[in-house]
C-alpha cells in the first residue's frame, strides 16, 4: 500500500508509514505537476541519500550493490499507479532515504545554471584541470576559487588562468580567484586534486595509485571533515587517486561526531563523485580506434568499475565479446604504464578526460563517467546529475560481463 503525504509545496510517497508527516489522498498527490518523492528506509552506511529513479525496481529494493546497474524487465504495472511511472519517465520521481537525519536537505534543488567552483591543489593535475575549466567552462562555470598552500604557486595561477582570453571575442571565461581555507566550501562544487606520495617516473612500483592511498586518505578527511563543519551541500569531487577509494574515506569521515560513531551528518554519499572513469573511456577510446575489430566501442561500449585495477572494459553491451573487452581492458589499464615509460607522469589526459570535461558534463547535467556510491563501494558507471539528484545507466548486461563487474564491486569492498 502506498501512503501520500505532503510536506510544504512538496508531495511525497512511501510505503512506510509516517506519522510526523501530513497525509493527503492519492487523488491530490496525483493533482502535482512537479517532482514526487520516494521515501524509503536503508541504512545509510549502504546507500544514497537521494536518486532519480528510473526503473520500477528501485521502488521495492530493500538494498543497494553492483545490481543499480541491471535493468528489470518485471512488469510493475499492476503494482504501481500509471501516473507514478509517468513521473519516473519525466526523471521527476527522486528517492529519498529518510534514515538520513538530514533527509529533508534533499528536497532542495539548490544547484543554478552556473555553478561556483573551488579546486584545491595546483599541482599538475590541479593545474591542467583549472586550463580545462578556464578553457571550456564559460557558459556553465561563473567562478573557479584556486588553493594551496603554496602561497606563490597559487598566485602564480591567478595571473597565468586569467590571462588566458581570446582576443576580439565576447566569449565568456570563468574568473579565477584565489580563496582562503575558510572559504573552501562557499561553492556549488568543490573538486579535490591534492596528491602526496607519488612514486616518480621510473619506479619498479607496479600500482602507483595504491602507493598513494594511505597519505592521500589523511588528507582528504581533513577536508572532508571541514566539509561536514560547514554544512556543504554542494558536489564533493574527487580527483585524486586512487579515487573511487578516497571517496569512501571521504564519506565514512565526513558522517562521524567527535567519539569516532556514525551520525550521518555530514556528505550523503551520492554528495561525493568519483572523477577517474573518464580517461579509462578515453584511453579505450584510443586503442579502439587502432583496429576495425574494435571501432564499435566508441558507440556501443562501456567501462565500469575503478580508475585502476579492477577496471572492466566492455566492448558492446549488445554484442558483448569477451575476447575484445579482456584486450581493450589490458591496454586501458597499462595505458599510464606507457607514458612513464617516455618518461612523463601520465596526468594531462586524466586531468582533462575525467576531470575538466566530465566536471562540465556534470554542471550541464549530461551523462558522464563517474564513481558512485552502491551500497558498500563507490563504483565507476555512466552516470548524471539532474536537478542535484544522481541517475546511473541501467542496461541490460551479459552475464558474463555482469560477473566481471560484480568481481571488481567485491573487491573494492573488501579493501576498504
Amino acid at each position: 500500500m502506498i501512503n501520500y503525504y505532503k510536506y510544504d509545496d512538496k508531495i511525497l510517497i512511501s510505503f512506510h508509514k509516517y506519522c510526523d508527516l501530513h497525509s493527503i489522498t492519492e487523488d491530490e498527490a496525483e493533482l502535482s505537476n512537479g517532482d514526487i518523492y520516494f521515501l524509503n528506509k536503508i541504512d545509510p552506511l549502504k546507500s544514497r541519500r537521494s536518486f532519480i529513479i528510473n526503473d520500477p525496481s528501485q521502488l521495492f529494493a530493500k538494498d543497494e550493490g553492483p545490481d543499480l546497474l541491471l535493468l528489470d524487465d518485471k512488469d510493475y504495472s499492476t503494482k504501481v499507479p500509471k501516473w507514478i511511472l509517468d513521473k519516473m519517465q519525466n526523471k521527476s520521481l527522486i528517492s529519498i532515504n529518510t534514515e538520513y537525519p538530514n533527509w529533508k536537505i534533499a528536497l532542495e534543488n539548490t544547484f543554478k545554471d552556473k555553478w561556483n567552483v573551488n579546486l584545491v591543489a595546483l599541482g599538475d593535475v590541479g593545474s591542467t584541470l583549472l586550463i580545462g575549466l578556464r578553457l571550456l567552462g564559460g557558459k556553465y562555470i561563473n567562478k573557479i576559487g584556486i588553493y594551496d598552500r603554496n602561497v606563490n604557486r597559487l598566485k602564480r595561477w591567478e595571473y597565468e588562468a586569467n590571462q588566458i582570453r581570446k582576443a576580439f571575442s565576447q566569449e565568456e571565461f570563468p574568473r579565477v580567484v584565489p580563496i582562503t581555507k575558510d572559504q573552501l566550501f562557499d561553492c556549488d562544487m568543490f573538486i579535490f586534486c591534492a596528491s602526496k606520495g607519488i612514486p616518480p617516473v621510473g619506479s619498479s612500483i607496479k600500482d602507483v595509485r595504491m602507493i598513494q592511498f594511505e597519505s592521500n586518505s589523511k588528507i582528504i578527511k581533513e577536508y572532508a571533515l571541514i566539509a561536514r563543519n560547514s554544512n556543504f551541500k554542494g558536489i564533493f569531487a574527487v580527483v585524486s587517486d586512487p579515487v573511487d577509494l578516497l571517496c569512501k574515506v571521504a564519506f565514512l569521515e565526513s558522517n562521524k561526531d567527535y567519539l569516532d560513531n556514525f551520525d550521518f551528518n555530514g556528505l550523503a554519499s551520492n554528495q561525493i563523485i568519483g572523477y577517474g572513469l573518464g580517461v579509462m573511456n578515453a584511453r579505450a577510446c584510443f586503442y579502439a580506434e587502432k583496429s576495425e575489430k574494435t571501432l564499435h566501442f566508441l558507440k556501443e561500449g562501456r567501462v565500469f568499475g575503478p580508475h585502476g585495477q579492477g577496471l572492466v572494459v566492455a566492448n558492446s553491451i549488445d554484442n558483448y565479446n569477451e575476447e575484445l573487452s579482456n584486450y581493450l581492458t589490458e591496454k586501458t589499464v597499462n595505458a599510464n604504464k606507457e607514458v612513464r615509460g617516455f618518461g612523463y607522469k601520465p596526468y594531462v589526459a586524466p586531468s582533462l578526460s575525467s576531470g575538466a570535461l566530465s566536471i562540465i558534463s556534470t554542471i550541464k547535467g549530461e551523462w558522464f563517467y563517474g564513481s558512485t556510491y552502491m551500497g558498500n563501494c563507490y563504483m565507476g558507471s555512466k552516470v548524471r546529475l539532474i536537478k542535484g539528484h544522481l541517475e546511473v545507466e541501467k542496461l541490460k548486461l551479459p552475464d558474463k560481463l555482469y560477473n566481471k563487474i560484480k568481481e571488481s564491486y567485491e573487491r573494492l569492498v573488501k579493501i576498504i
